[in-house]
């Protein structure tokens, strides 16, 4: 039985080094493709810098971490801060609620059971603010759809802009419905 044991000794001892070599190779499996990767957070000042440009879109640089502060905005994380931005300038999320934080435009309203139901085609809006006036309001949908706001300032500074929303307005306000004539009175 001796001689039994000690030639068994090099198989368990084999098996044991199998196991230990498959359950090395298995942790490495799930670390490599089981495992989330790490949150990437979105540098505050490109994404400044990104909003206040006359189309972050056209910037290739700029495509990329708007698109991700779009995904984390819609996961409820914070907006990014950018501590070198200097006093004045700054950006924040505001979630939209229509009819009162809403551009017309894409405020969408439905009769409901109790009175009309509005809604909003964009989720939120990113107001980019220089030298303490806004300059920019980014509509954003969870989607990935946007659309930029430029005040007179920022239309001044820049003098080219994307004109999207400006666009969307003009044709919301001309498929309006005529005033009503005033009655006259009779007398």
């Amino acid at each position: 039985m001796n001689a039994i044991s000690t030639l068994d000794r090099p198989r368990r001892a084999a098996k044991r080094g199998m196991l230990a070599h498959f359950f090395a190779v298995a942790l490495a499996f799930a670390a490599l493709f089981g495992a989330s990767t790490p949150a990437r957070a979105v540098d505050g000042c490109k994404v400044l810098l990104c909003l206040a440009a006359p189309s972050w879109r056209s910037i290739p640089e700029c495509v990329p971490t708007i698109n991700q502060l779009h995904r984390d905005l819609a996961r409820g994380k914070p907006f990014p801060v950018c501590s070198m931005a200097g006093a004045g300038n700054s950006a924040n999320n505001t979630w939209a609620s229509a009819p009162g934080y809403c551009p017309p435009q894409y405020t969408r309203v439905f009769e409901g059971e109790s009175g009309p139901v509005y809604t909003c085609d964009y989720a939120g809006a990113v107001t980019v603010n220089i030298n303490g006036a806004p300059f920019t309001r980014t509509w954003w949908s969870m989607g990935g759809d946007t659309v930029t706001e430029f005040t007179p300032a920022a239309k001044a500074q820049l003098g080219t802009w994307d004109t999207k929303f400006d666009d969307d307005y003009a044709a919301w306000f001309a498929a309006l419905p005529p005033p009503a004539p005033v009655a006259d009175p009779g007398y």
